[in-house]
């Protein structure tokens, strides 16, 4: 594996085994010295165009934890803000030893230019991709899914074969939502995809998901083992020419996650959101603080699974059984 551009791009294998190393990362989080030697001398970049707050802390925790260097690239403020393109910004670190290029940019298919342009020779991670794709939000999802969900035990090398995940809310905008059709059809597990039908994008019975207008249908006839509610993405919908849906109240009756559809869930349910949220439209204050939501441990688990893929691009190798090897080292420099 080169890069990390899409989840369609990963099979059962690939996808298991950036699971399994992200359960081996996350074993050395609970030690008092949570550094590991791996990328020592590496430099990765986190070349953002698009804000973000929690997925560029995430991957730049991710990649300190590694002992790699990093270097924050925002748009704001630097040459991009004056002109610069995409291609001479990539020369630009090129020179400066990137190993890797964590990229989070509003053109969709930005990532896939990157790394097939050959303006870099560093892997290339996508971080979000306009309405496309977020690869490693996809896999945190579906790690925490196995975490609570694949059985009791150890759930090393299991997939989410007979999991039902019920996928809420704005489809149209989420590029969250696209990462993860793909990947939990790879590891498996059966989707349902509900949302008004202006919120769907054109194309969407192609997808190897199921589509349903009708959440309380859905969680009394399927019982979803969970639910993963998306945020309105009110950013990116003009108001021009009428919105997407009447009203927020007239959304949050049809599509919003409360305590009363919450007790339709089945007692193992748990619920899901990429975050940020939007209280009291998509999910109310009951839902996210319930005890069945795990939406705070997806914060945590994304720091394991962007070390594992960053582990797996820059260090390869048998890395499930290497990555077991570091944690078993005590004494690494913090």
């Amino acid at each position: 594996m080169k890069h990390l551009l899409s989840t369609a791009d990963l099979d059962v294998a690939d996808a298991v085994r950036i699971l399994d190393t992200a359960g081996s990362m996350a074993a050395t989080q609970g030690r008092e010295i949570k550094k590991l030697p791996t990328l020592r001398g590496r430099t990765v970049v986190n070349l953002f165009f698009e804000d973000s707050t929690r997925t560029r802390i995430s991957f730049e925790t991710a990649a300190k934890r590694l002992s790699a260097d990093v270097i924050n690239f925002s748009a704001k403020g630097s040459s991009v803000s004056k002109g610069e393109s995409l291609k001479d910004t990539a020369l630009t670190l090129q020179a400066m030893g990137a190993d890797a290029v964590v990229i989070r940019h509003h053109a969709s298919g930005a990532p896939h230019t990157l790394a097939t342009s050959g303006w870099t020779d560093g892997a290339v991670i996508n971080a979000g991709d306009g309405m496309h794709q977020h690869p490693t939000q996809a896999l945190l999802d579906a790690y925490t899914l196995r975490r609570h969900l694949a059985g009791p035990g150890d759930v090393t090398g299991r997939d989410l074969a007979g999991l039902r995940v019920a996928i809420v809310g704005d489809v149209l905008h989420s590029r969250v939502a696209r990462s993860n059709v793909h990947l939990l059809h790879t590891l498996g597990a059966e989707v349902v995809l509900v949302a008004p039908p202006t919120l769907l994008p054109v194309g969407v019975g192609a997808w190897p998901a199921r589509v349903s207008y009708h959440l309380d249908e859905v969680l009394a006839d399927e019982k979803p083992d969970a639910i993963m509610m998306l945020r309105v993405q009110r950013e990116r919908m003009s108001s021009a020419g009428g919105g997407f849906f009447p009203s927020p109240l007239e959304y949050t009756r049809r599509y919003g996650l409360d305590a009363r559809r919450l007790a339709l869930l089945p007692e193992h349910a748990i619920v899901l959101h990429p975050g940020p949220m939007n209280r009291g439209l998509e999910i109310s204050a009951d839902a996210a603080d319930s005890t069945r939501a795990v939406i705070v441990e997806q914060v945590a688990n994304g720091v394991a699974v962007r070390m594992a893929v960053l582990y797996l691009l820059l260090a390869g190798g048998d890395a499930p059984a290497r990555a077991a090897a570091t944690t078993d080292e005590t004494k690494v420099d913090a």
